[in-house]
């Protein structure tokens, strides 16, 4: 009998990634997921799909008796902005929905290992240089970290009192096809638009503020081998957390750039005033996750915004030909 997973917003756009990778190894597929941000066409055809929030009873029942050997926890509020203007909305779902979830697996009694997509340019801020270790000082700046974190400590506590088998993935900024513009990595979405519009690309401040962007299918990685190797016993926060990024810090200017080269668009760069609040650098470093959890990110920056950039180009030139 195959194993069995559900993936938690695997309509979405990281989402769909992790569920087409279980799918590739041969696993059974449950995805979860309202609809709210994900969308239908990016739901695998083998797998089996429950159109659910994670915050209802409905939800709760369907992980409690369906007995996964693995959850990929990736549903969530997911755009900071959002989350500084209602927290309360953001906690509802990002710690309330998780909340949720763990009590029913808790009640189902089956060893189900959840992994949780956390984040790690949101989570550790600006008070040590990059790239950040997992051990770094975390002060969350906006609500949506302060929510993640806060998840993060549920998750280490339910390991400790009651046993159960939690792990928890601090990504960078993650791009890839089937981005929408939301989220931390949404720069290279809308930047892709903008280049297939002829619009020049908008960079906030001087473009010199860092990121560790990491591609969707190397995220995809980080799940399966989180759901698939041997982990350390259950401990402190950070004992089962893992950064899923690069180590390469990548500023603004140099994505614009090089986005313009993999598209051979000739959109200029205009320049805006720096938002309130931005990181001013971010990296992570990923050498506990390559020695515990087997894992490195494959895909090069430029590979990944090749095929990115190709991804929306021919979901354009799809929708030209429908209409």
């Amino acid at each position: 009998m195959a194993e069995t997973v559900v993936v938690t917003g695997g309509a979405g756009f990281i989402g769909s990634h992790v569920a087409d990778r279980f799918l590739a190894e041969g696993w059974d597929v449950t995805i979860l997921d309202d609809l709210s941000s994900g969308r239908e066409e990016n739901i695998p055809s083998s797998a089996r799909f429950v159109r659910g929030d994670i915050t209802t009873p409905e939800a709760a029942t369907l992980i409690r008796d369906g007995k996964f050997d693995v959850m990929c926890h990736l549903a969530a509020q997911i755009d900071v902005r959002r989350s500084v203007l209602d927290p309360v909305y953001d906690a509802t779902r990002n710690i309330l929905g998780t909340l949720n979830l763990m009590e029913a697996v808790r009640a189902g009694g089956h060893p189900t290992r959840t992994i949780f997509s956390s984040t790690g340019g949101a989570l550790y801020g600006d008070f040590d240089p990059p790239p950040s270790a997992e051990s770094n000082s975390k002060d969350p700046e906006a609500p949506y970290g302060i929510a993640k974190l806060s998840t993060e400590y549920y998750l280490a506590s339910y390991g400790r009192v009651h046993g159960l088998d939690n792990v928890a993935l601090r990504y960078g900024n993650v791009y890839g096809p089937r981005q929408d513009p939301h989220g931390e990595a949404g720069v290279v979405a809308i930047f892709c638009n903008r280049l297939l519009d002829g619009r020049a690309l908008t960079v906030f401040g001087d473009g010199e503020q860092t990121r560790d962007y990491v591609y969707a299918g190397d995220v995809a990685g980080a799940n399966f081998a989180a759901a698939t190797v041997d982990l350390p016993p259950p401990g402190r926060l950070d004992a089962r957390a893992f950064n899923i990024g690069t180590s390469i810090e990548t500023s603004v200017n140099t994505l614009a750039e090089t986005l313009r080269s993999v598209s051979s668009a000739h959109s200029p760069i205009e320049y805006a005033p720096a938002r309130a609040g931005e990181l001013a650098r971010s990296a992570l470093a990923t050498t506990k996750a390559q020695s515990v959890l087997g894992w490195m990110p494959k895909v090069t920056l430029r590979e990944g915004l090749e095929h990115t950039f190709r991804s929306f180009a021919d979901r354009r030139a799809r929708a030209e030909r429908r209409t």
